[in-house]
C-alpha cells in the first residue's frame, strides 16, 4: 500500500517529523490551543485526578518535558508537525501536531479496560506505532489538517522504523466539540487507507501497514 503525495490534502499545508526547532510553535499551538497536556498524558505515571491536577496548576512541567523529549530526540516526542504557507510571503505558522509514538512507549492507552487484552493486539508488537492524539490550531479546523497530519504519518514513520500504524480514534453517533476528538477524526485515518481491526463503538480500533 503505497504512501499518500506530499504535500497532502490542504494546498497551504506541508507536514515533517517534529524536530527541536519546532518547540516555539508547538508551545505556542498548545497554548493557543487551550491544552495544558503538552501531550504528555501517556507518559505521566499518576493516576487520573493527579494529572489533572497537574494540568491545571502546574502545566509547565508538561511543557519543560515536552521540550526536553525534542531537545534529546526521545521517542516520546516523535510525531509530525503541520505547517501553514497561506501566501509565499507570509510567515510559516505552525497549526497542527499528531503524536507518532512505538506503542510500546504508549501503556496508558492499551491498558484501558476497553483495548485490554483485545485479540487485535495479540502476537509480535515491534515495530507498530501508536498515533496517540491530534491537535489543529483553532483557526485551521475543518479544513483538513488532521487528513493531512495523518498522511504525513504514513510518508514517514518507516523511517522511524514501524512496521504499522495504530490509531483508537472515537467515532460518536451525535455532533461533538472539537477537543472531544483528541485521538483524531475516523474520516482522517480511512482516508489514509487504515482499516478496521476491531469494531467496538464507538471506539475502534484502526490499522494500516507501513509497507511499500
Amino acid at each position: 500500500m503505497s504512501a499518500p503525495p506530499s504535500p497532502e490534502m490542504h494546498p497551504h499545508i506541508e507536514t515533517f517529523a517534529a524536530r527541536p526547532e519546532h518547540r516555539d510553535g508547538l508551545v505556542a499551538l498548545f497554548e493557543e490551543g487551550g491544552s495544558p497536556c503538552y501531550c504528555r498524558y501517556y507518559h505521566f505515571p499518576g493516576a487520573v485526578n493527579e494529572w489533572l491536577e497537574r494540568c491545571a496548576v502546574r502545566a509547565d512541567e508538561n511543557r519543560d518535558e515536552l521540550s526536553h523529549a525534542l531537545a534529546t530526540g526521545s521517542d516520546e516526542a516523535r510525531g509530525v508537525v503541520a505547517i501553514a504557507r497561506p501566501a509565499p510571503d507570509a510567515a510559516p505558522k505552525l497549526v497542527g501536531w499528531l503524536k507518532v509514538t512505538p506503542a510500546a512507549l504508549m501503556h496508558r492507552a492499551y491498558d484501558k479496560r476497553l483495548y485490554r487484552n483485545l485479540p487485535c493486539f495479540a502476537g509480535d508488537r515491534a515495530g507498530v506505532f501508536l498515533i496517540g492524539c491530534a491537535l489543529v490550531h483553532p483557526d485551521f479546523r475543518k479544513q483538513g489538517v488532521t487528513t493531512a497530519l495523518v498522511a504525513g504519518a504514513v510518508r514517514l514513520a518507516p523511517a522511524w522504523g514501524a512496521t504499522a500504524l495504530e490509531a483508537l480514534p472515537r467515532r460518536p453517533r451525535e455532533a461533538v466539540r472539537d477537543d472531544e476528538l483528541w485521538t483524531g477524526p475516523v474520516s482522517a485515518f480511512m482516508a489514509n487507507g487504515f482499516e478496521e481491526v476491531h469494531a467496538f463503538e464507538p471506539y475502534p480500533v484502526l490499522r494500516r501497514s507501513c509497507a511499500p
